[in-house]
């Protein structure tokens, strides 16, 4: 298996453990960051609008971010980009630990944050692929979704404890402390040289990736279908809290296994890919409309027992669209516009993410959870279906 082959080559595998440490770190802020708005407001909408302004920079960054990662070192980009979240973490755990903290802070944090991660993704992704090589990307795209979400699983469990014992702040502190591997690993490594001519134009090379989007079928097709999924039913960081909380009354540990069940089906979803190694244009249809059965199934109002197992096979949909929709593009690509048409991805990807979690919110706090739910199944199959009948590749 080309993951396992991964683990044996030191330099990649301290790369990852330190990635998954990181992973781990930003999965129970995650959670904090959510219960503290629940905490300060007890509305779903404002919430909505934390994870909105979270991935509002998304829609400005995503491709600027893909060229500068054709143009420079991306061992420098994601030294700056993980230091600035590392910087961040820590402001926000000492305004919450010194009792300073308001909700305009969190919008704020949420914002630059996200800022941040919009830069630090197409820039991460490109950098996976020339540390790991093409040849053995599909093993290292498995291997990296395995550690992703098995600090779903765990860091929301991690959490949710932590925010029972000793308050929200100590989950930032700690994500804080989780990038120091990273960035240590980082400094010992070299830097390859840039892909792209920097003299050339900003504007004219961000185009070109969009360009090779909609010009290539096969990638403008999973790009559309990343696109429905992510606007309509992957907002599981509005849903979630909110569904725990203010539909079931759930405490902060409670939370945490519900955020650990979307963890759970994602993680054997990794496993799935990971043991297959090759892409489906058939997985990332089938997730999509998994995705949006299963809000259709939340819509019924189940126990909370149930609640979990529809989150688990949410979160198995939902890894199911993203890996094998992420590896189609990445071997579908050329090396020298890979951060471009990523950062397209991204873009589509997470730019959904301030309307879809707004949209998801709003739903909530008007319509209840159960409703909101439906409403959003129903919209995402709808458009999956239309997107179908529109599409040409074989799936």
């Amino acid at each position: 298996m080309l993951a396992l082959a991964l683990l044996q080559d030191p330099g990649y595998r301290a790369y990852w453990l330190s990635l998954l440490a990181s992973q781990l770190g930003t999965w129970m802020q995650s959670a904090a960051q959510a219960w503290l708005v629940l905490l300060l407001t007890g509305s779903a909408e404002r919430l909505g609008l934390v994870v909105a302004f979270q991935f509002l920079p998304s829609l400005l960054l995503s491709l600027p971010a893909g060229v500068l990662a054709d143009r420079y070192p991306r061992r420098r980009l994601l030294l700056f980009t993980q230091g600035g979240m590392a910087f961040l973490a820590f402001l926000m755990a000492f305004l919450i630990l010194f009792g300073r903290i308001r909700y305009g802070h969190v919008l704020g944090f949420a914002l630059l944050y996200g800022a941040m991660n919009a830069l630090d993704l197409p820039v991460r992704q490109a950098y996976t692929v020339e540390l790991a090589g093409r040849e053995r990307y599909p093993g290292a795209i498995a291997l990296n979704s395995f550690g992703f979400n098995l600090s779903r699983l765990l860091g929301p469990v991690v959490g949710g404890v932590l925010i029972a014992q000793y308050g929200v702040g100590v989950a930032f502190l700690l994500n804080a402390l989780s990038f120091v591997p990273l960035l240590f690993i980082l400094l010992g490594k070299e830097d390859a040289s840039p892909a792209e001519d920097a003299r050339r134009p900003f504007l004219k090379e961000g185009l070109e990736g969009l360009r090779y989007v909609w010009e290539t079928p096969r990638v403008r097709f999973v790009v559309g279908v990343v696109f429905l999924t992510s606007l309509f039913v992957m907002n599981f960081q509005t849903l979630v809290p909110a569904y725990a909380r203010l539909a079931l009354g759930l405490s902060a540990t409670g939370y945490g296994a519900l955020l650990s069940a979307v963890g759970l089906g994602a993680l054997v979803a990794a496993l799935g890919m990971a043991l297959r190694g090759r892409p489906s244009l058939a997985w990332v249809v089938g997730g999509g409309v998994l995705l949006g059965l299963v809000h259709l199934a939340l819509a019924l109002k189940p126990s909370p027992a149930w609640a979990a197992f529809f989150f688990a096979l949410g979160g198995f949909a939902m890894i199911s669209v993203l890996i094998n929709a992420n590896t189609a593009v990445q071997l579908e690509v050329p090396d020298r516009l890979r951060g471009r048409v990523m950062s397209v991805y991204s873009l589509f990807l997470l730019g959904t993410g301030p309307l879809g979690a707004y949209l998801t919110g709003a739903l909530f706090d008007r319509l209840g959870g159960g409703a909101a739910a439906g409403v959003l199944g129903g919209l995402a199959l709808l458009g999956l279906f239309f997107w179908l009948r529109a599409a040409t590749p074989r799936v």
